[in-house]
């Protein structure tokens, strides 16, 4: 692949921007939105859908060392035993959802994020996977995915894994050069991931995800091209592609990073590009911002197919189904709304306590919300909007409804990054690695609030 985007485009368009895991974004969630919102959106999904599959979220926010680059919600601790009393936790969460939502439901997707989700044992796992099938069915064929920190797991474990129904895994690599590593606070021998890879083939699950992150410090495009070229090597079924954004003032574990030692943002884009050329030239195909997979993984197949989804765990192949989030900070979405948990344990645990769901967030969607939805998420999946589709589903003329829009969309179809006729928007494959900045068009929040320093960059 000789020309895959412009240094010139890269450098347009490298500004903050949503990640479009909903919309609205999280940070328009707020505390008006209560418990009994969330028990009146459950009431209307038992009343109109309740044959439709779930997908359950469980995050585990446990980690036995900090990673300094990391802006998840996490608690740093090497007190294992503090895992068995939030899985007492969760369970009574799991409990009184069961109690609303219905118990016996269909699971298409379960996904454990954190923190480290292999920080529990084998036996915490098994303790965990048993609760979820006591008040959901697996149903056959889903997609049952956990994070793995390489450091937390043997071959042995990975083959427990798999004997829980897990069918797919995502490991945490960043970067393979030693002093990055050490710069970070994340020392894992490539040696380690490649064998734990190889376990995992042997083992039989469906899919391998790989993450890395570009715009850590002593990272330099030289280092970032050789840590591609062991990627390209271990050739995982899937790739995540993450720019770091450097917030120490939100984000606390980053105030260890020596700012002196950041890339430059000219390295940042040149390790980005470089990035595009090798992964496409090995083959991967680039599904949509920062993922790739191999041609016959269910998400390159989802994407030429039309099939794609997006959810708060990033890009899926499963139909766009109700979210039931467990755990301190979890975000969940039923019908039109999104709801998410109290942030710290011990709030949490408080609101369990006195039996109540621990939300303290949210927000119900108005009909422009659903519209903006609708048309920012076939941007961020199919790369295109259907103006009748759209018309149809929400009663509109998408023509006078969006007119502003659609003048910002001419011009960016000037720059080569989409065409539009009358039928519709397509992005061409040059708009595709910066879907973000056309999706973000759509986004009324941004129209009236430019301040965007809350997100990362695009880039």
């Amino acid at each position: 692949m000789s020309h895959v985007i412009s240094s010139e485009l890269l450098k347009r368009f490298d500004i903050p921007g949503p990640r479009y895991t909903s919309y609205p974004t999280a940070d328009r969630f707020v505390e008006a939105f209560t418990e009994q919102d969330y028990l009146l959106a459950l009431q209307q999904r038992r009343a109109g859908s309740m044959a439709l599959p779930l997908s359950l979220y469980v995050h585990i926010p446990f980690c036995a060392s900090v990673c300094y680059y990391c802006a998840c919600n996490k608690v740093i601790t090497k007190q294992h035993a503090r895992a068995a009393e939030y899985l007492r936790y969760i369970g009574r969460e799991m409990e009184l959802q069961a109690q609303h939502v219905g118990g016996g439901h269909g699971l298409s997707q379960l996904h454990l994020g954190g923190g480290t989700p292999t920080f529990l044992s084998d036996a915490e796992l098994q303790e965990l996977m048993q609760m979820i099938r006591r008040h959901f069915t697996l149903a056959p064929g889903g997609e049952y995915s956990i994070e793995v920190d390489p450091r937390t797991v043997t071959e042995a474990r990975l083959e427990n894994l798999a004997r829980l129904g897990f069918n797919r895994l995502s490991f945490g690599v960043q970067d393979f050069d030693a002093a990055v590593q050490k710069a970070v606070h994340r020392v894992q021998p490539a040696e380690q991931v490649f064998a734990l890879v190889q376990a995992a083939r042997r083992i039989g699950f469906e899919s391998v995800n790989v993450d890395l992150i570009y715009g850590l410090p002593l990272q330099t495009p030289g280092s970032f091209g050789r840590t591609l070229a062991q990627v390209n090597a271990l050739r995982p079924d899937r790739i995540a592609l993450y720019a770091y954004a450097h917030l120490p003032a939100r984000f606390k574990p980053q105030r260890r990073i020596v700012a002196a030692e950041l890339p430059s943002g000219g390295d940042k884009l040149a390790m980005l590009s470089a990035s595009l050329h090798a992964l496409l030239d090995a083959g991967y195909v680039y599904v949509g911002m920062d993922h790739f997979a191999l041609p016959d993984d269910a998400l390159a197949v989802a994407k030429r197919q039309g099939r794609l989804h997006r959810n708060f765990q990033g890009y899926s192949t499963r139909p766009d189904c109700d979210l039931i989030a467990l755990g301190v900070s979890a975000i969940g979405r039923i019908g039109a709304t999104y709801s998410q948990n109290a942030k710290t344990l011990d709030e949490y645990y408080d609101a369990l306590d006195q039996g109540r769901l621990p939300i303290v967030r949210g927000v119900a969607l108005t009909r422009d919300d659903l519209l903006r939805r609708a048309v920012i998420m076939s941007i961020m999946c199919q790369g295109q909007i259907q103006f009748e589709s759209i018309e149809l589903g929400h009663l509109i003329d998408f023509k006078t409804y969006f007119a502003r829009e659609l003048g910002v969309l001419a011009a960016m179809a000037a720059q080569g990054l989409l065409g539009i006729d009358e039928h519709g928007v397509q992005l061409t494959s040059t708009g595709w690695f910066l879907v973000r900045a056309i999706a973000m068009v759509f986004d009324k929040n941004l129209q009236v609030d430019r301040d965007r320093a809350r997100f990362s960059k695009i880039i």
